[in-house]
């Protein structure tokens, strides 16, 4: 069975429970999606019926309307970066760098500070949120950068818009960016964070921009884009592959705004792929602890799946995955090691039932890539034949 296009839709963060090597990474017991309906149940009928619910034994269904199974992490991370990469065919067995424990080497900052001609205020571990209610009046007083880490291998950067223009701001990453191509510096990815607002009432705005690596080698999305296929981007995917492989970008400015343009993707007439990525459920709930937000959020997308599903031409393939989990119920704000969902649907199916879970994310982007007859990634097995 062969479709003209794809749609994959990345839901940030939503794992389906602890990967068999979570242990490593001190997640034995995650559950994502498990936990929040454990502690904050809401009916979610429309991922229920595609078999999403089966995948955490909760509310387990017999006759589905979607092929449903879960995929297993094999790269060494569990970032959004590193996930992602793993789906379209880069298994990343060296992690990146991170600098959690003490902040960003003294070299490194004090030649950010040179060539930016700003200070660098923070330079630790912290919660994007929190840094900007703690440092963000001092930062609109003295034009400061605030750059702090994470457990992912990020540097972030975060200004004020009105006191740095959102073009420094970039600009400044570029720098960063470029600082950090140093093997002994070298990060996943460099994060503009600009907010707005005054203090006690900080909120970051739409406005974020990611610097990434280019991928080590070519990726399905180059494989695609190379044989003539329209890889249209929704959200931060082309930040994510340095707009490597991606013939069209559509940022957006939160979940809802990318369920939007996902159904205005619909209705255009392509052949290839859409891969879009709602991040809210990561950076707004998952980060946050916010079990009752993220329940909602999920509710939102449950809302719109029959429109996104309705819209669809028959001839079209619905793909909705994870890239990591990240439990909101867990300790600490790190995301957690966990198998992805992976819940496929088309109009053509006759009979859709659970598959055997998959080896790697990538069997993902080799399904993909088989279904265009394009060069298959060197690793991960496609299920496209198992779709009938």
């Amino acid at each position: 069975m062969r479709f003209n296009r794809i749609f994959l839709i990345v839901l940030d963060s939503l794992g389906v429970g602890e990967a068999i090597d979570a242990s490593k990474f001190n997640d034995v017991g995650a559950n994502t999606l498990g936990h929040i309906l454990k502690y904050n149940p809401i009916d979610y009928p429309n991922l229920e019926k595609m078999g999403f619910l089966n995948l955490v034994d909760y509310k387990n269904i017999d006759k589905t309307d979607s092929y449903y199974t879960k995929a297993h992490p094999k790269a060494n991370g569990k970032d959004t970066l590193t996930g992602h990469l793993e789906m379209m065919g880069i298994r990343t067995l060296i992690p990146f760098k991170t600098f959690t424990e003490h902040g960003f080497p003294k070299e490194l900052i004090e030649e950010l500070e040179k060539r930016t001609g700003r200070k660098v205020i923070g330079n630790c571990s912290a919660s994007g949120t929190e840094i900007i209610k703690e440092l963000g009046e001092e930062q609109m007083k003295t034009g400061n950068l605030i750059v702090y880490t994470s457990a992912d291998s990020v540097l972030q950067i975060a200004a004020h818009e009105k006191i740095i223009p959102l073009e420094e701001l970039y600009n400044i990453c570029k720098i960063a960016r470029e600082l950090t191509l140093r093997d002994e510096w070298k990060v996943g990815r460099i994060i503009a964070r600009p907010y707005i607002g005054k203090k006690g009432n900080f909120t970051r705005t739409a406005n974020r921009h990611d610097y990434a690596l280019n991928p080590s080698k070519d990726t399905v999305l180059d494989n695609l884009k190379n044989n003539g296929y329209s890889v249209i981007s929704i959200g931060k995917i082309s930040d994510i592959f340095n707009n490597c492989g991606i013939t069209e970008s559509n940022k957006t400015k939160d979940n809802l705004d990318g369920i939007h343009k996902i159904l205005e993707t619909i209705k255009k007439d392509f052949e290839g792929l859409c891969f879009a990525n709602l991040n809210d459920f990561d950076s707004k709930y998952g980060h946050r602890r916010d079990i009752k937000g993220y329940a909602e959020a999920i509710k939102e997308f449950d809302n719109y799946l029959p429109e996104i599903k309705e819209n669809l031409k028959d001839d079209d393939l619905l793909m909705i995955v994870a890239d990591h989990g990240n439990d909101p119920s867990f300790r600490g704000t790190d995301h957690t090691r966990e198998n992805i969902p992976v819940l496929v649907y088309s109009k053509k199916f006759k009979d859709p039932k659970h598959l055997k879970e998959l080896d790697c994310f990538t069997d993902i982007g080799a399904t993909i890539a088989d279904n265009f007859s394009v060069n298959m990634p060197e690793i991960g097995k496609s299920f496209l034949g198992k779709l009938k």
